[in-house]
């Protein structure tokens, strides 16, 4: 299966920089909140409440190299 030519670009959404989100400031979704409370207790920490997307974003990152998850 081929991937569409933005795809093969890597002109996708995901590879803006988070201050570039035009969602970035809204809450944490669902996912994220769920995917960083896995992360953050295999890393011996906590998930600060009221994250944004791109602060939960951020966090991933971060707990991903911290517990060896990260690509």
């Amino acid at each position: 299966m081929s991937q569409a030519p933005d795809q093969q670009s890597g002109a996708d959404d995901a590879t803006k920089p988070v201050e570039q989100w035009v969602t970035g400031d809204e809450p944490m979704t669902g996912p994220q909140h769920s995917y960083l409370t896995t992360l953050a207790r295999e890393a011996g920490e906590e998930v600060p409440d009221g994250l944004t997307k791109a602060q939960a974003s951020e966090l991933i990152d971060r707990l991903q190299e911290k517990t060896g998850r990260g690509a």
